[in-house]
Order: C-alpha cells, then structure tokens, then sequence
C-alpha cells in the first residue's frame, strides 16, 4: 500500500553544523540524497527533513528566504509516544544547541513543548491520548 510522505525543505546556514544537530537528536542522514548542498535527514518512513544551503534553497524558489531567527515561517510538529518521548526530544534539541520555544502546553490529554533548531525553525513536539483520539 503506498504511503504519502512528506518532505520539509529547509534553509540552514551551516549544513555541517544542522547535521550534527539533527544526528544528536537520534536521526540519521541518508547520503543517497545528501552532498555539499543538502543533507537528507530521515526522521521516520514518511517524513524526511531536507537540510538545504541558503544559495542551493534559492534556486528552487524566487521569493526571499525568510530568517527564521527573526519571523515565524512555519511551525513543524512532530507527534511523539509519550510525555517522557517529549521531553526526551525537547531536551535532547537544547542539549545539542538548540533554544526552548513557546511555553509547555498540558491539557492533560495532550502535551507539547517546542524549540528552534540552529537557524530558528520551530519544531513542536506532541503526545496525545490515543483514548482522546478515539472516543
């Protein structure tokens, strides 16, 4: 059966630097779609983070590249198993050079925290009650 994926192109300013940090979180890099310009960063089956140089990201668009460190240009949310798996991310990204985001949100059948990585994109990450989903 075929699954979508999704594939979140991002721009970094130091490839070497955002692969470090994504590797330090667990993740790893696939060198079939990785080199100098861009770094293929498998975060499950479906999702794949693509780490791109500010020049290599240009040439797939003709608008302005935001600075993430300066405006929100998207919010990232990664689900996770459970609140001790949010935590375990969260911390792990600050740990690794990342910045705490936002404030904790616990409503009790749903808990998230978030963090910029190294060029400011927010990544949220979730836990939710799969009897919340459900009922």
């Amino acid at each position: 059966m075929y699954q979508q994926m999704i594939f979140v192109n991002l721009p970094v300013n130091d490839l070497d630097a955002s692969k470090k940090f994504f590797t330090e979180l667990g993740y790893t890099i696939n060198p079939q779609f990785s080199d100098e310009n861009a770094a293929s960063v498998v975060i499950s089956d479906t999702i794949v983070a693509m780490l791109l140089t500010k020049p290599f990201y240009a040439t797939f668009t003709q608008k302005e590249i935001a600075d993430a460190t300066a405006v929100s240009e998207v919010l990232i949310c990664l689900s996770a198993e459970s609140r001790q798996k949010v935590d375990e991310l969260v911390d792990n990204a600050i740990a690794a050079g990342g910045t705490a985001s936002g404030r904790t949100q616990d409503h009790g059948f749903m808990y998230g925290r978030a963090f910029d990585d190294l060029d400011g994109h927010t990544w949220e990450v979730m836990w939710m009650d799969p009897a919340a989903v459900q009922g």
